[in-house]
């Protein structure tokens, strides 16, 4: 018999739907919000009142694009946590609806754990056990899967995440948001050695991104002579601007070279201690071609079996969403209608 789920992912900005049947996507609608790109960052009230807005046109535009009606779902997904409070409540609720009415099982889902079970999605899949490395604007995990419902978080940030680590820097270079993949687009016409910007020494697998983004700031006050605060050494706002210009390709690719390698150093030694050779990346981040690159090189050079989602399951998403409800649905992991949503929900 086969399975059908219909997901719904609205942690964020993004409302997304998606079906999938048998562990196949079938279908995958985004529908993003430019709304916040005036603001310089996500307002969560504008968030959850354009999911309001986006939620049933998304779902009709997953389903009609394959033919399919309610009917013939057999499970309807959501994202539980973490994230915008508003947004997930929208998501949550509509799913709520649905399997209310379609008398139809609940399956809620952790975003982050959809993020590193997005690399079963398409072939090749990683083998179990495998390590991922989840990079996004909220979230900086290494994770060992020993199998879709068994994971282990070994190193995360104790700060900041990679992705605001990118989207800050690129503020303070007077790039519009989102500016992470802005950084990306200059990075690729840049000299990455440049300029150094040090690396953080955290101890065990933890990542830090706060230090960097601080020295980062004083750096461009200073306008490119040192990475030491000092209020007599600050340039004027015309030197700081005149800087940035002249040298934003080799900017960005020096700061995103110095992100790059406080991740995948940290993942080479995760790699090392649980002596893992199957690697994944997932979440926002893993969509930056520096990242992308350096990932697969590092592979090569340690003899890696390394796995890379397709853009469009990099972002937020539901087939993300619909293939861990897929495996969920297998062991009998439903929720019933009183579960709810949680900004920060644990694993």
């Amino acid at each position: 018999m086969s399975i059908s789920i219909l997901a719904i992912e609205s942690s964020c900005d993004e409302t997304s739907a998606a079906v999938c049947t048998d562990g196949k996507i079938l279908s995958n609608i985004i529908a993003n919000q430019k709304v916040h790109e005036q603001y310089g960052g996500v307002v969560p009230e504008l968030a959850s009142r354009a999911h309001i807005q986006n939620i049933v046109p998304v779902v009709d535009a997953a389903l009609s694009s394959i033919n399919c009606d309610l009917s013939s779902i057999d499970a309807f997904a959501f994202t539980q946590s973490p994230g915008l409070i508003g947004s997930l409540l929208v998501g949550s609720q509509f799913a709520k609806s649905l399997a209310l009415a379609m008398k139809k099982p609940l399956i809620a889902v952790h975003h982050l754990q959809a993020h590193v079970l997005a690399n079963l999605i398409d072939e090749p899949r990683p083998a179990f056990p495998f390590l991922c490395l989840t990079v996004s604007g909220g979230h900086t995990q290494i994770v060992l899967c020993e199998s879709p419902s068994k994971m282990k978080v070994i190193g995360e940030t104790i700060d900041d995440a990679a992705g605001e680590a990118f989207d800050k820097s690129a503020k303070l270079l007077g790039l519009p948001y989102p500016g992470g993949p802005l950084i990306d687009k200059y990075a690729r016409e840049g000299n990455p050695k440049r300029f150094h910007f040090p690396e953080p020494q955290i101890p065990e697998l933890n990542f830090s991104f706060s230090g960097l983004k601080t020295s980062i700031l004083y750096f461009l006050q200073n306008a490119g002579k040192s990475h030491v605060y000092k209020e007599e050494s600050i340039a004027t706002e015309v030197e700081q601007k005149k800087f940035i210009e002249e040298n934003l390709d080799d900017l960005c690719a020096s700061i995103q070279a110095r992100i790059v390698t406080i991740l995948l150093n940290k993942l080479k030694k995760a790699a090392v201690e649980t002596r893992v050779k199957n690697i994944c990346i997932g979440g926002g981040v893993s969509a930056n071609s520096g990242l992308r690159s350096a990932f697969e090189q590092t592979g090569r050079e340690n003899h890696w079996n390394t796995f890379i989602p397709a853009f469009e399951y990099c972002t937020d998403n539901a087939a993300m969403i619909a293939i861990t409800a897929y495996y969920k649905y297998l062991q009998k992991d439903f929720s019933d209608l009183t579960v709810t949503a949680s900004a920060r929900g644990t694993w």
